[in-house]
């Protein structure tokens, strides 16, 4: 925990650590109870964010698929629910933050208590055994948004206390498209089997034994978006935790730290925006330092495949890039490496706070006299804006930036003195 003021070091921990995962099991509550052996179950948190349920019953013979990815009257009375005795106060209760990406209570507003337990085939077309998870997913093309995904998938993983691979995950999805998806490898990391579109098993009754209704990546303070963090105050908890399961899982290696070497990652960028318009005369600088061992990476997926990615900021001790979805790996660096977000672009919190929950450090530029916006930027809708441009910076203050995180890298007592369990 770092230093911080006007508040209490334990709601940081509610906020950014392991607190939270206690906070959401807190709030666990029976909505559907059985009454008898093999009857069915359902129990949500606040707000139905996070819900387990047993022997569920789903009724997709007639699906009224749309446009809309999360269409909120997509499931109707009595095509979901089970054989328990239902709270029916308390679960209209619990919508109150009803929203696609926030709450499952769309989905479970119409819960029904049934006549029949949904575990024969009497009812059932398909009978799912396997554990199975149900997820809403954010954009699959941004890393940013969809590692709010994989993290609060991680989160429910505490809550429900296993993190088998062994279970189904269904991309629970009301419309006809397909996902674009430039992160796959990542599920891995949490199943051995491919993801199941919901579409998958329309026109069948489908029962489920086992299943849980992840976290959902855009919940009101929520973990990673939206999370209302204490000024100062930082964490390595259960961020570390999340990147150390991913890195582990996924079998990324550490190769480092390397005694006399600092590795400087640079991320560039081949975007309309954002680009480093004097990017050659910052790296001719960097290498004139012969402690810096010094790479640039274009993390376009079709050129670097994830995985690849992953072990490149692995084995980064300084990470280096503009504001952007690509710095979300900062997730993934060695615990005693420092991220540089070169400018912001007036975005101060987005990555400033994700390097605070993962707990390493994070700088960036301050001096505005010494970066250069090559215009004003033109959004399409909003006019002047300075994530549509592109910038050159002072060579001497990016030097000095630089070096500074050079100091706080080969000071880190990790980096010193790296242990086993760094190394993963």
């Amino acid at each position: 925990m770092g230093t911080h003021t006007g508040s209490s070091p334990g709601s940081f921990l509610e906020a950014g650590g392991f607190g939270y995962v206690k906070e959401r099991l807190s709030e666990l509550k029976v909505l559907c109870k059985a009454m008898k052996p093999g009857d069915s179950t359902l129990k949500c948190s606040s707000h139905t964010r996070f819900c387990k349920a047993t022997n569920l019953y789903l009724d997709l013979r007639s699906p009224q698929r749309g446009h809309e990815r999360y269409k909120d009257d997509f499931i109707q009375r009595g095509q979901i629910g089970g054989s328990c005795r239902l709270n029916k106060r308390a679960l209209a209760a619990a919508g109150e933050h009803k929203s696609p990406l926030q709450s499952w209570f769309a989905e479970l507003q119409t819960y029904t208590e049934l006549n029949f337990q949904p575990t024969d085939h009497q009812h059932c077309d398909v009978i799912i055994d396997k554990p199975t998870v149900f997820m809403k997913l954010d954009a699959g093309v941004n890393m940013y948004h969809h590692f709010c995904d994989f993290v609060n998938l991680y989160i429910s993983q505490h809550i429900n206390n296993s993190f088998n691979t062994d279970i189904y995950i269904v991309m629970w999805d009301t419309s006809n498209y397909s996902y674009g998806d430039l992160f796959s490898e990542t599920w891995q990391a949490f199943t051995d089997f491919d993801i199941i579109h919901l579409k998958t098993y329309d026109s069948k009754q489908v029962c489920f034994k086992d299943v849980v209704f992840s976290l959902l990546p855009r919940m009101r303070y929520g973990l990673f978006y939206n999370t209302p963090l204490i000024s100062d105050c930082s964490s390595d908890g259960l961020f570390k935790a999340f990147s150390q399961h991913v890195l582990h899982r996924l079998h990324v290696p550490q190769a480092g730290p390397k005694k006399g070497t600092v590795r400087v990652t640079l991320l560039a960028r081949s975007t309309e925006h954002r680009r480093i318009l004097n990017q050659a005369e910052l790296l001719n600088a960097l290498k004139t330092v012969p402690l810096l061992e010094v790479n640039v990476v274009d993390y376009k997926y079709k050129d670097v495949p994830f995985l690849e990615q992953l072990k490149i900021t692995h084995n980064s001790d300084v990470f280096i890039g503009m504001h952007g979805a690509g710095l979300t790996h900062l997730l993934f660096l060695p615990d005693w490496a420092v991220i540089f977000e070169l400018y912001n672009c007036e975005d101060e919190s987005c990555y400033r706070d994700l390097a605070r929950l993962r707990g390493v450090r994070y700088v960036t530029w301050q001096k505005m006299d010494k970066v250069f916006p090559q215009d004003k930027g033109h959004h399409p809708t909003l006019g002047d804006h300075p994530k549509f441009t592109n910038y050159t910076f002072d060579v001497e203050e990016f030097m000095r930036i630089v070096m500074e995180a050079v100091d706080y890298v080969t000071e880190h007592p990790k980096w010193k003195r790296p242990s086993p369990h760094d190394e993963l």
